[in-house]
């Protein structure tokens, strides 16, 4: 990637986040359309010192790309609602799966909870050539009010108890009427049954696994889909 060829406002922005860490880019391919992502080069620079086995929440999990984004990536290249859809990607870190989907005709917010992290996400969209992306500051116990979306997706999203009330709501209040929910998670994940329990009063929920093969392993992910109850 010829960092000269990026707009002057994303080309200062990396050259500011590479003056706190090594940076690389890689490339990813969903059907017609590929995507850079930025990424960093050094997890302990991202760690700065924070010991994650000593406290796991300190893990950078938004700098990873994820075998279940890369799954939730394919899915909304192929959905319906891709042309001209409205599309709220939540826990967005690195943006993989809203990335590729802006390249397959949505118009997408990026949420993330830390500016540094929208950064990543804005170098990567210019890298990418996608212009319909919007990374947006998202805190989900104060979220901000940007409207309603066709629909709204999530990979790896289900990690702490604490989060899934917030979650659910944020599901009910800003999916449009007729819109669909697409979350994607590793089968170990022990928040999405109990996230899926709340959310089955409100929502018809569908369910499929699916394997993924990245590095020579075999990765089972399971796939909800979820739409509003009448």
């Amino acid at each position: 990637m010829d960092i000269q060829t990026l707009p002057d406002r994303e080309r200062a922005i990396y050259n500011r986040l590479k003056e706190r860490y090594s940076l690389h880019f890689e490339s990813l391919t969903v059907g017609a359309h590929t995507i850079r992502l930025l990424k960093a080069s050094d997890l302990e620079e991202l760690l700065e010192g924070k010991d994650p086995f000593a406290d796991v929440s300190a893990f950078p999990f938004w700098s990873r790309l994820w075998e279940s984004s890369i799954v939730l990536a394919h899915i909304l290249a192929d959905s319906p609602e891709r042309h001209g859809g409205r599309l709220l990607e939540l826990g967005a870190g690195l943006g993989a799966p809203g990335l590729v989907a802006s390249a397959a005709g949505y118009e997408v917010v990026l949420g993330d909870y830390e500016e540094f992290i929208l950064d990543f996400q804005r170098v990567s969209a210019a890298a990418s050539n996608v212009e319909s992306v919007e990374p947006t500051f998202f805190d989900w116990l104060n979220p901000p009010d940007i409207g309603t979306f066709d629909v709204i997706s999530g990979a790896e999203i289900l990690f702490k108890e604490e989060f899934l009330d917030p979650l659910l709501n944020i599901c009910k209040n800003y999916l449009r009427e007729g819109g669909t929910i697409y979350l994607a998670h590793d089968v170990k994940r022990k928040c999405l049954p109990l996230f899926l329990e709340r959310a089955e009063y409100y929502f018809h929920i569908g369910t499929r696994k699916q394997t993924i093969q990245r590095n020579g392993l075999a990765v089972d992910i399971l796939v909800n889909r979820l739409q509003r109850k009448q």
